[in-house]
């Protein structure tokens, strides 16, 4: 699923309302801002579940409904979760790859690991985020409980940063990996990013990462979680 969350949850609505006969209002899970892909998208509406190949069938090619199935009265998608997961992928290579262009972020630099583990591990627990999403914001909480946090190799020249969190703030992701990259390049220390998490302004840490390589991996219920392949 790639296109942006506004755009998605409307094709959605589109096609359950032709399906139902009926306007359906649809709740997501998690935020995918345009450019930015979800592969474990959770989504709730109220009446009996559609079915998937019917769905399918409306949908655009890029977005697909992977299961549809009767919730407990009174479901949230968005209200009832208890975690988000977020894979951030970086392309590290001097040469960008034309086939990862729109699912990584092409850093044709030297990235120092253990910078990037520093920062990941300073990310665990409860912190405030002001300084990683934008100033102008609806936001009234700047708190976030991180139960995950981990940078990855998934091949020779692919990283992977991974993060699970009861909630996310606008562009959080997106802030938090382009100052991880800005200290593993030298520009701060470890150090400097863990005062960051105190609740400095949104000026003091770095540029945001572009949409491309963030991806929403998951989403937990309880006891249960509902991921995408290869999660």
């Amino acid at each position: 699923m790639q296109p942006g969350l506004r755009t998605v949850q409307a094709a959605v609505e589109s096609a359950l309302a032709t399906m139902r006969q009926e306007t359906t209002r649809l709740t997501v899970a998690g935020r995918t801002d345009a450019g930015v892909h979800a592969r474990g998208q959770v989504a709730s509406h109220e009446g009996e579940p559609a079915l998937v190949d019917g769905l399918n069938t409306l949908l655009p090619a890029d977005i697909r409904v992977r299961a549809s199935e009767a919730a407990p009265i009174g479901f949230d998608a968005r209200r009832d979760a208890l975690s988000r997961t977020y894979r951030y992928r970086v392309y590290q290579r001097p040469i960008a790859s034309p086939f990862e262009r729109r699912y990584s972020f092409h850093v044709p630099r030297r990235i120092e690991p253990a910078a990037l583990d520093g920062c990941a591990n300073a990310l665990f627990g409860t912190h405030d985020f002001t300084a990683f999403t934008p100033t102008e914001t609806g936001h009234t909480r700047f708190e976030r409980d991180v139960f995950r946090a981990e940078w990855r190799r998934e091949s020779e020249h692919m990283l992977a940063f991974w993060i699970e969190a009861d909630t996310f703030m606008r562009h959080m992701v997106r802030v938090l990996v382009g100052t991880m990259l800005a200290v593993a390049r030298g520009r701060y220390d470890v150090d400097y990013f863990k005062r960051l998490l105190e609740g400095a302004p949104r000026s003091a840490a770095a540029e945001t990462a572009p949409p491309t390589g963030l991806f929403l991996e998951s989403v937990r219920y309880d006891e249960r979680s509902l991921t995408g392949p290869g999660a």
